[in-house]
């Protein structure tokens, strides 16, 4: 049935109703299990002192956002505020030293990029991601897009697997508490860049793109360390762009944007005083004691939080990057939102690339079930080799590769008579609602295939055991009722979103009258 098929207006205030008061209900089982145990000995490491105002201790257990926010926030602010004025001053420098400044503004970008890398990581640094750079180049010159992938892959397996990574990082000197994290993200995202030049080195058709190109794209300082991956083709049409022109409130809406990511980081922080989501699932001991709403809602905010976080990291770097007049990848959409595999992922840059090159590439329109399997199996084994292969990962791959084919499967399964009969009888809104309890269990999957990524097996398989064994019935259908109305009100606003973009034709009826549907 079409996604425009409507539900009545009540009913959808009933699902509201009953989703504000789970979340409430969730939430104060959380709160209460951090309150009481704030000063468990295994909290002491990761719930440290927080806001004066408040009182209270904060959760401090991911390193990635106190490395963002807290720890190193003036040093990432400092570097980002500098290639924005860096940029500036060589714009209003160039027109009176006879430059195109909007000509050659993607080199001015890379050579305060590459100084930036330089001054940061050192010269054996800059050496070791330059040799990255030049294998790969020599091998787009080829033009073979199998010897493309299998050198950067090979690139990105040797700062991923034992003992070539030690070996590549024992050649950066210093010492730095954020030395690991920019050497691998450094890394790992240089030999993506330069496998999306390659790769579109292969698809032209006159020529090659030159070295300078590359440096160019790879030494963009906002998306060096962290991402997103923008890939070559887009990156290389609009940083040669000339007619830099703004549209209609696109300063404002940057503007709105960088305040809103700055509330957003407040109100994340002001949570960090109250609900302890990050450390609880860290402590088996006292997870096993908690409620099974209290479980259910830890596995949910822990997957919020994680998009959250992305939404937010990314939306700082992609500020910078809206005022270079590019256009960069989008923030990941919320889990909140997701009820089905096809659509789940936690960094838009690395989907875009997977779709582009792999998954698209192989699996076609996604109709054939044995290419869709090549293409998903293909797509995950570049994911895992990229996320750094160990057992965790094997099995998160595992698991949302069977949820991204069964999805494919259950597809093939109700279009075939009888059951695609069957629901060609029933009215729109009833095979809405029939949907929306598949798409509630499969919200679920979704859920504990990833949760198990962010925290731990354990807390993934304990959270499972009390869902859908321990906690049967009333638990498993009461969570399954809660999400049920959840994904309504996500179908609606999809709805909404496509009679947007395409409104249903009005029809002539009663002797000329018209009434839109």
């Amino acid at each position: 049935m079409g996604i425009k098929s409507a539900l009545p207006r009540y009913e959808l205030y009933l699902y509201t109703a009953v989703l504000g008061v789970a979340l409430i209900w969730a939430g104060s089982w959380i709160f209460e299990a951090s309150s009481e145990n704030i000063d468990r000995k295994a909290f002491k490491e990761s719930v440290q002192p927080g806001w004066h105002y408040f009182g209270r201790k904060m959760d401090a257990a991911d390193f990635e956002w106190m490395m963002w926010f807290s720890t190193f926030r003036n040093h990432i602010l400092f570097a980002l505020a500098g290639h924005v004025i860096f940029a500036k001053i060589f714009s209003l420098l160039a027109p009176k030293i006879g430059i195109n400044g909007c000509k050659h503004r993607s080199l001015i970008f890379g050579v305060y990029g590459g100084l930036a890398v330089l001054v940061t990581m050192g010269w054996t640094y800059m050496a070791l991601v330059l040799s990255h750079c030049i294998i790969l180049y020599s091998v787009a010159l080829v033009k073979m897009k199998w010897l493309c992938f299998a050198a950067g892959l090979s690139a990105l397996a040797s700062i991923k697997l034992e003992p070539y990574n030690s070996w590549q990082e024992a050649l950066v000197t210093g010492s730095f508490d954020l030395q690991d994290v920019l050497f691998y993200g450094g890394c790992g995202f240089s030999i993506m860049r330069c496998m999306s030049f390659a790769l579109e080195n292969c698809d032209r058709k006159e020529g090659n793109y030159t070295f300078c190109d590359l440096l160019r794209y790879n030494f963009y300082l906002p998306f060096f360390f962290f991402g997103p991956i923008m890939t070559f083709d887009k990156f290389h049409a609009q940083v040669n762009n000339t007619q830099l022109t703004r549209k209609e409130r696109e300063m404002w809406n940057i503007t709105t944007k960088a305040l809103l990511h700055l509330g957003i980081i407040l109100v994340v922080d002001v949570f960090f005083h109250y609900l302890y989501i990050l450390t609880i699932p860290s402590d088996m001991k006292l997870v096993a004691k908690l409620s099974d709403w209290c479980l259910a809602g830890l596995a949910y905010s822990n997957l919020v939080y994680d998009w959250v976080k992305a939404a937010i990291m990314f939306g700082v770097i992609n500020t910078v990057a809206r005022l270079d007049h590019l256009d960069p990848p989008q923030p990941p959409k919320c889990i909140t939102m997701l009820y089905v595999f096809a659509e789940t992922h936690f960094d838009r840059g690395i989907n875009d690339w997977l779709c582009r090159y792999v998954y698209d590439y192989i699996g076609g329109d996604h109709d054939k079930i044995f290419k869709e399997l090549l293409a998903t199996i293909c797509t995950f084994a570049i994911t895992t080799l990229w996320l750094g292969p160990c057992q965790l990962v094997y099995i998160w791959s595992f698991f949302n590769c069977f949820g991204l084919n069964f999805e494919l499967w259950v597809a093939k399964l109700f279009s075939l008579p009888p059951l695609s009969t069957i629901e060609g009888f029933m009215g729109g809104a009833m095979s809405r609602r029939i949907r929306g309890v598949f798409n509630a269990a499969n919200f679920w999957t979704i859920i504990l295939y990833n949760v198990l990524s962010l925290n731990s097996l354990e807390f993934a398989k304990l959270v499972g055991r009390r869902l859908i064994f321990k906690g049967f019935p009333l638990s498993t259908l009461s969570v399954l009722l809660v999400t049920y109305c959840g994904v309504q009100l996500v179908k609606e606003r999809e709805r909404k979103e496509a009679l947007l973009e395409d409104p249903e034709p009005v029809k002539a009826v009663d002797g000329g009258k018209e009434k839109a549907e």
